[in-house]
This record gives structure tokens, sequence and C-alpha cells, in this order.
């Protein structure tokens, strides 16, 4: 028997992928508000998994609108739908995943933002996926954001104070100690990419609920490697991208050697001025010589160049000896801090490496304008970490049937010693 899922703001479907190859999840619905991340998961689903799409199960519409998308709608923007309580039926929602946007945790957002992200209604999104808990009741949930959650104070108040809260209101425990427990760096989970996310599981209040929620941590730490994953990975194999002048329209030309260009593997468009500086950058690295490896080097080069002042430094080159920084939504609006290590391409990375540094498989494909992939790309929980995730619950679902069959006089069945059980 599969464990039955609803994935709220699924995106393209990290979170879902992953926990799809496992296969012992069964989806039941998606629901996201952006429709090429709608349209690519979609395809995902009925290409990779097999999903009839005729179940109309995988929704475009906003879940804000929470009333309207359990009971139906029909909408200019979204659609029509008969809701998620018929297309549920009569199966049991075991479990709910998602993450809530998290561009108004997110610290970089903070930055950028004149006034810190306080006004933006992000921050209260939770809220929506919260009444889909209380409705649906799943026997748990997994709840992903950014690592700028633990501190975000929206109207002064903590929104992880908020957030525990909600869920206490509706039956449900997590951890008390998010910070401690909850912050995983996705490199150490086969991701080769520096990404810090907040994990909440929570379950319902029981007698053994406590020990459900540390045991769920307690694994998730078991299964972290000894070491981060460097980004050399996500490189290889692919075909080099070169500057070329020959297309004014493009300017990088494939080199493919008789291998087929894989899905979404076309580079940006550079000026010249940026090639130069991108190749100075990387054979600065390869070179040892490390000139602009600090910020206060890379702010001066940006200005020396551009002409423009910055806070900030631009550019970062990515070291395949080492886990990529973070793959951000913001990816679609430039690449500057993420250029490919090789000198000889001097570029930024394409689509499909962006995809490869999440753990998105080759044969995912990604759908809408190249800002549109950039951006799901960034936004999505990359697969083996979320493959983790599913593995983990798994495993605490498992222990909580053992557990009831053996409280019910069917502890023979198991053939296994008691104590084993005991302490859960």
């Amino acid at each position: 028997m599969k464990i039955n899922v609803i994935d709220l703001f699924a995106g393209c479907g990290g979170l879902t992928d992953g926990f799809l190859q496992t296969e012992k999840y069964n989806t039941l619905a998606a629901v996201d508000w952006e429709f090429p991340t709608v349209q690519t998961l979609k395809k995902r689903l009925n290409i990779k998994w097999n999903y009839d799409l005729d179940r109309n199960n995988i929704l475009h519409f906003d879940i804000q609108r929470t009333e309207e998308l359990i009971n139906g709608f029909d909408d200019s923007k979204f659609g029509k739908s008969e809701g998620l309580d018929k297309i549920v039926g009569d199966k049991n929602v075991d479990l709910i995943v998602g993450g809530p946007p998290c561009q108004a945790y997110s610290m970089a957002g903070r930055v950028r933002d004149e006034n810190g992200m306080q006004d933006d209604y992000r921050n209260f999104l939770f809220e929506s996926y919260v009444k889909m808990v209380n409705h649906f009741q799943p026997k748990a949930f997994v709840f992903e954001n950014v690592e700028g959650i633990l501190s975000a104070k929206p109207g002064g108040i903590s929104i992880v104070k908020r957030v525990r809260k909600a869920f206490e209101e509706i039956g449900y425990e997590i951890t008390e100690n998010l910070r401690e427990n909850a912050l995983f760096d996705t490199s150490y989970y086969n991701v080769p990419q520096k990404r810090k996310r907040v994990i909440i599981f929570g379950v319902e209040k029981s007698e053994n609920s406590t020990k459900q929620v540390r045991r769920f941590y307690s694994l998730m730490k078991e299964k972290a490697s000894s070491e981060p994953m460097n980004s050399k990975v996500a490189f290889e194999n692919l075909p080099k991208i070169y500057p070329s002048k020959l297309n004014p329209k493009h300017s990088h030309s494939v080199k493919l050697n008789g291998v087929a260009l894989p899905n979404n593997h076309e580079p940006r468009m550079h000026s010249e001025r940026d090639i130069e500086i991108f190749k100075m950058l990387t054979e600065d690295i390869l070179s040892g010589t490390e000139k602009y490896t600090s910020s206060k080097a890379l702010i001066q080069l940006y200005k020396e160049k551009t002409g423009k002042d910055s806070k900030f430094h631009k550019y970062h080159v990515i070291r395949e000896d080492k886990p990529s920084n973070t793959i951000p939504a913001h990816l679609y609006k430039d690449g500057l801090r993420h250029i490919h290590p090789d000198p000889n391409q001097a570029r930024t990375i394409t689509v499909r490496e962006a995809a490869r540094i999440q753990t998105f498989d080759d044969d995912f494909e990604f759908l809408g304008s190249r800002g549109d992939q950039y951006k799901m790309i960034g936004n999505a929980v990359p697969p083996q970490f979320s493959k983790v995730i599913a593995e983990t619950v798994c495993e605490i679902f498992e222990t909580v049937d053992k557990t009831f069959r053996m409280k019910n006089g069917l502890f023979e069945e198991l053939n296994e010693p008691k104590l084993k059980y005991a302490t859960l």
C-alpha cells in the first residue's frame, strides 16, 4: 500500500520527483499558481511516472483561495476544477508536503527590499498550508523553507513562533528546536550545492508524537555523508559551449562532437566584456593566483569594468572541487554569481547545468521561457534531498504502523523483538 500525498506550492516538482523515486508514494494532487511550473510538472508526471493527466489532479491555482481549492473553482485565469475534496474522494490523505514561496524569508530578499520584506504578503502563505493540513488531517506533513525563516520577524513577531502556534492549534507537533534539528545543508545529502534548508516535520499529537518527531530528525542526521559533494559531477559529460562570433545573435556555440544536445542546455547571450571577465576570473582560480577571491576585490573589479558601484560582489565562479553556491530563483535575472569553472567556455551556467546542480535527472524537461526555467529550478527542492526525506518519512510511518499493530494484539505477526520499537 502506497502513502498518499498532496503537494502544495509544488513548483515544477522537486519534492514530488524525489518522493516518487522511492516507489512508496502516490501523488493524489499537486497545486501551484505559476503556469510554466504546472505545465512542467504535468509533463514530468505523465512522461516519467505514467500519470493520467485526464484525472485533472495537477492544479494551476492560488492556494490562498483555500475554500475554492477544496470545493472547486471556475476562474478566468486558472480554469476549472471540481476541487481537491472530489479529486481525493474516499482516499486517505496520509501526508501533505510543500513549502510556501521563500522570498519573503530569504536573507538576500530582505537585504534587497527597502523594508526588509516586512510588508510582503508571502510572509503569511504558511497560513494557507496550515488550513489545508487542518482540512485533510494527514498523519504527518513536511514543510520546507529557507534558513531565513528562522530569523524572519514580520511585524516584530517571529515567523517560527507563528508557525509552531498555528500547527499546535490544529493538533500537530513539531520539534522544539528548529535551528538545531531542522536545518540541513543539502551538500551532505547527494546534492553538489551548499544549500541550507529548514525541514519541518510534523505529526498528529499523540502519546508517541514527540518520539516520532525526534526519530525523524535522528534518522535524517544519520543519513548525512561525512563530506559535502563537490560540483564537478554537475558538468561531466555535457557538450562544451565556447565563445563564438559567427552568429551575432549568440555569443557562444555548442561543440557536440557527435553527442546529442541535452534539453535546456542552451547558453545565455553574453557581452564581450563579460566573457573577458569570466575568463579572467576562472583563470585566476585555476592558476592559483586567486587575486579576485575576496569580496572587496570583486566589488572593485565590478566598478572598474562597468563604472558602477555595488555594495555586494556580483561575480562568483563555481569551483569543481567544492559544492556550488546556492542556486536561487534570482538566477533567472542574471547568472553572474554562477560562472562556469572552465575558462575556455567563459560563460554562466545553462539551465541544464543549474538543474544538475539541483539534482534533476537529465530526462527532466523544463518548459516555459529560459527565465521561467531558471526560476523554477531555483525555487525547487533538490530531488535527491527530497528522496532522503521521503525514505525517512516512510520509516516513521512503518514504525507507527508496527506499533499500532502491536497494541492491537498482532505483535506475533511481526517476528521482531518488542524492545526494538519500545523506545521509538
